[in-house]
């Protein structure tokens, strides 16, 4: 036993791969072309002209396949130019697995789920357009089979709690134009069921993911002045993180779930042939029941002068708000070996109008959810960029300062193709058009409009320096939602 675990010690520095990469991006116009930064983990400046060197050390759990256990690690550092920060812990990590579970300590870049990761316009509640956090996570990465099910069901999912680093950037930010938070915790949790088998061509993936922001202390901006605003941290607060419940500072009699939670519903189709695999999906954002379950308590009406409870009262939200998509891989293709096609609604919200009961009107509606926003929480973001869906227009573009999203219903249509036409060479393009009416609170006179367009070929220079690639890219944008930008970028990435 202590033999055993000696050599898998010491096999910890085998299978380690170092990169270091340097990258610069000039432009023309108020900021980086839209698609030049988004869905790059937040490594990128949004402004117009800037540049990074980039270092990291990894070590895959893959290395340790073989056995019933295994260890992983990373680090990875940037040190940038005309960037929200000159230096930052982009990832630092541990993984160890059992069997198929996996823990993991730090912060690591999180793939999105049922999603082309590449292509797709991004998730709208974990997406891949943030710079990571530190939390513990318990995963299983991959599908288990359930047993008892002989593999027609099969679950994966995680369970995390951390923690907001850019509560400095948020005080630097916000500071004398609106509020902040400070010290934020987060928990997040998901879940997806497989039915049939993973070798059949058709297949349905199913699932939910939530979160919850609590925990911070927030600096309410109120008459040139700041009010402080400490939010509950203690084991009460995590459990009610976890299981709803709780109430928040401000809430008063109307109490509401503890911090600030939100989450998607969704659904995949598969259908997979020797040739092409097709795939079908829906994702369904929601930031309360209402939204969530389209279906809303409303359970009280006046008999005789009194409110009496009615069990049979609901509200009914129709279906408008969802994202979706449907991609293709053409296994034997090479122009083309990918291809994503994406819808994304967020103008109704549950409707417009918000109603507590009341002793005088018994009804109760839950419109005006104001997506990714929040009163006492920072809001679906870190360091100023949204955790979920770029389409819905990050607070780091906000000249105003303030820490909000200020465009979160619109109606966009995305379209991603991606083709590696020999050994050397892959690219991808990326193209959005979207409208966008801003807020219920603060809707826009008129609509918005956006046209936004990137593209980019990587290019593998390993016969002149094996583990060398240079990325070319270029993008623009037309329109008064995110401006007239255009530019390139040009990055160099060793990998060995």
């Amino acid at each position: 036993m202590t033999i055993s675990a000696f050599a898998q010690f010491s096999n910890l520095g085998k299978g380690v791969s170092y990169s270091v990469e340097m990258s610069g991006a000039v432009s023309g116009g108020e900021h980086a072309p839209f698609w030049l930064t988004a869905n790059r983990y937040g490594v990128p400046s949004v402004e117009s002209n800037s540049g990074y060197v980039r270092g990291g050390v990894v070590r895959s759990v893959a290395n340790d396949s073989a056995r019933h256990w295994g260890v992983g690690y990373g680090a990875d550092v940037v040190v940038a130019a005309n960037n929200v920060s000159v230096f930052f812990v982009q990832q630092l990590y541990a993984d160890v697995r059992w069997l198929k579970g996996m823990l993991t300590v730090g912060q690591k870049q999180q793939p999105m789920q049922l999603k082309n990761g590449e292509l797709s316009s991004g998730s709208q509640t974990f997406g891949i357009n943030a710079r990571p956090y530190p939390e513990v996570r318990l995963a299983l990465p991959d599908y288990w089979n359930v047993p008892g099910t002989k593999g027609f069901l099969a679950f994966k999912g995680h369970l995390a709690y951390g923690a907001y680093t850019d509560g400095g950037f948020q005080k630097d930010f916000a500071w004398g134009y609106g509020s902040y938070d400070r010290h934020v915790l987060m928990h997040t949790k998901a879940g997806y069921l497989r039915f049939g088998k993973a070798d059949k061509p058709f297949t349905v993936e199913a699932g939910a993911e939530m979160a919850s922001q609590f925990g911070g202390t927030h600096y309410r901006f109120y008459n040139g002045h700041y009010i402080e605003q400490k939010h509950g941290r203690g084991l009460s607060s995590f459990l009610h993180a976890f299981m709803g419940g709780g109430a928040d500072p401000i809430d008063g009699e109307k109490a509401n779930n503890e911090g600030n939670m939100l989450g998607s519903l969704l659904l995949r189709l598969n259908y997979d042939t020797p040739q092409v695999a097709y795939g079908l999906y829906a994702d369904h954002f929601f930031e309360d029941h209402s939204a969530m379950f389209l279906l809303d308590y409303d359970g009280y009406a006046y008999e005789n002068g009194q409110m009496v409870k009615k069990d049979s009262r609901y509200l009914l939200y129709p279906p408008k708000d969802m994202m979706l998509g449907a991609d293709v891989h053409f296994k034997k293709q090479k122009w083309v070996t990918d291809a994503v096609l994406e819808y994304v609604y967020t103008k109704y919200q549950s409707g417009p109008v918000y109603v507590d009961r009341t002793p005088n009107i018994p009804d109760h509606i839950g419109g005006v959810d104001n997506y990714y926003n929040n009163s006492i929480e920072p809001g679906w973001q870190h360091w100023g960029q949204t955790l979920g869906n770029p389409l819905y227009r990050s607070p780091i573009y906000n000249d105003d300062h303030q820490l909000v999203f200020e465009c979160n219903r619109f109606v966009a249509w995305h379209l991603g193709i991606a083709g590696q036409p020999t050994k050397d060479l892959r690219y991808r393009i990326r193209a959005s058009w979207q409208e966008g009416i801003g807020t219920y609170d603060k809707p826009y006179s008129d609509p918005r409009h956006n046209v936004s367009v990137g593209a980019e070929a990587r290019y593998d220079l390993g016969k002149l320096c094996r583990g060398l690639s240079v990325t070319a890219a270029l993008g623009m944008d037309r329109g008064s939602l995110m401006g007239n930008n255009t530019g390139g970028s040009l990055t160099f990435r060793f990998e060995r």
